[in-house]
């Protein structure tokens, strides 16, 4: 059983996490072009998510925090999808029209379940069923800490056991893994290949078990 005590272990563990991904930034492009671009703009974003998500539980704000794990997975699905399904329209408005025409036009982007079905034959499967398992298992109640639903009423009221706040940081860091992955595939750098399966080995007891409930 978790602890609070295991919860501090897993934070600094996690920050450490971060530090070998974080690495990944310094990866160049062998090939580049605006799609790339964006979609590694959004992985930075999945980092900045994850630190925050960090900082709010070591503050003990964790519904703060659970409702960001689902803004950190949206994200790392629009830089999927910004690689391997959106047109190049898309592309070129999020990236180049900022303007408040722009911004309206945004408005009308794909829904996520549009972009995973979009993403279907199109990116890497593994890729694929990562993210549509997160969807599967985590996906409601994450929502529900974001709107204030069930989930944020009874544990925000109840407590929450560090066991699920263990959970929750090791669901942040599966997702901080698939940005990984993402910027990897993005250098094409063929010397990288099995970096990731490395910082995944090294850091097995900071990722999640497959299909786990966050309730």
């Amino acid at each position: 059983m978790d602890t609070e005590s295991d919860i501090d272990k897993l934070l600094m563990r996690s920050a450490e996490l971060d530090g070998a991904l974080s690495e990944l930034f310094s990866l160049t492009f062998h090939v580049s072009s605006d799609r790339m671009h964006a979609s590694r703009i959004m992985c930075g974003v999945v980092f900045e998510h994850a630190e925050s998500i960090k900082i709010l539980t070591a503050h003990g704000n964790y519904t703060s925090a659970f409702g960001l794990v689902r803004l950190q997975y949206e994200v790392v699905v629009r830089a999927v999808w910004l690689l391997y399904a959106a047109s190049d329209q898309w592309v070129s408005t999020l990236l180049r029209d900022a303007t408040p025409e722009g911004a309206e036009k945004a408005n009308k982007l794909p829904s996520l379940s549009e972009m995973l079905k979009a993403l279907d034959g199109k990116a890497p499967e593994v890729a694929v069923s990562m993210i549509q398992e997160f969807k599967d298992v985590s996906w409601k109640p994450l929502c529900s800490f974001v709107h204030g639903g069930f989930h944020a009423l009874h544990r925000h009221g109840g407590g929450y056991p560090p066991q699920l706040v263990c959970q929750v940081l090791k669901i942040s860091n599966g997702l901080s893994i698939m940005a990984g992955m993402l910027l990897v595939i993005l250098s094409g750098a063929p010397n990288q290949e099995g970096r990731i399966t490395r910082i995944q080995e090294s850091f097995k007891h900071c990722l999640p078990d497959p299909k786990r409930d966050t309730q």
